[in-house]
């Protein structure tokens, strides 16, 4: 992990942005400059997704999230992939003072059957890491305790692998995750989207609707939104 810049005003409510699993902060490029341009103060962080345990991982951006933290705003997490069980783990071992809302877009909170299928190579486990391991359907209790903060979660039911899609996971899916992996007791609000598992960070309706949700904490019930990009003063 490496030391991530942070833009926006410390009078701006603060959103960090996780990444998932081989991915990079690249990957939250365009979700992070809506959010900018809305109104909000932003960290995107690059963590070492295959090298640890989420618990771990969690530790991992512990000093980065709690340098960004010295503010008197809310801080609010978007997450996607396993970036949302690394935000529920960072949570649960260092709830900020401040928290706001946490939105996750295809986080496999129910774990995925893809997973599950190729958790027992060992091509699998060397390229994704202990983390990987950690995706499949098994019970994870014991990392992912029950939420008592407001989570929006946001599921794709569009896929290009037509293998996963079609014959591994339940429908609908996004082709990594099912959207009835990503929902889970506790949430406070959902909404499927039209969107593949790698496209839901840069999809113009999850976008507005993350958004949406950080700002008033719910979804919109039309895919009818304002521009995720409308300048918001925070002033």
């Amino acid at each position: 992990m490496h030391e991530a810049p942070h833009s926006g005003d410390a009078r701006c409510p603060g959103v960090v942005l996780l990444h998932g699993i081989a991915r990079t902060s690249a990957s939250m490029r365009r979700l992070e400059r809506s959010l900018q341009g809305s109104g909000f103060a932003t960290l995107n962080i690059d963590y070492a997704s295959r090298s640890k345990p989420i618990a771990a991982l969690a530790d991992d951006i512990q000093p980065e999230i709690s340098r960004f933290t010295e503010r008197t705003t809310p801080l609010h997490f978007v997450a996607h992939s396993m970036g949302g069980l690394v935000a529920r783990a960072y949570i649960a071992r260092h709830r900020p003072q401040r928290l706001g809302g946490v939105v996750m877009l295809g986080t496999p909170n129910g774990g995925s059957e893809v997973a599950d299928l190729l958790s027992g190579s060992r091509l699998f486990r060397a390229f994704y890491g202990p983390a990987g391991l950690e995706l499949t359907t098994a019970p994870r209790t014991n990392t992912l305790p029950a939420v008592d903060y407001p989570v929006g979660v946001i599921a794709g039911n569009r896929f290009i692998d037509p293998v996963a899609g079609l014959f591994v996971l339940p429908r609908p899916n996004d082709g990594r995750v099912s959207v009835q992996s990503a929902m889970f007791a506790g949430m406070a609000d959902h909404v499927v989207v039209k969107a593949s598992h790698t496209g839901l960070p840069n999809h113009a309706v999850a976008i507005a609707q993350t958004i949406a949700f950080l700002r008033e904490g719910r979804f919109r019930p039309s895919e009818s939104q304002e521009p995720a990009s409308l300048r918001r003063s925070c002033a």
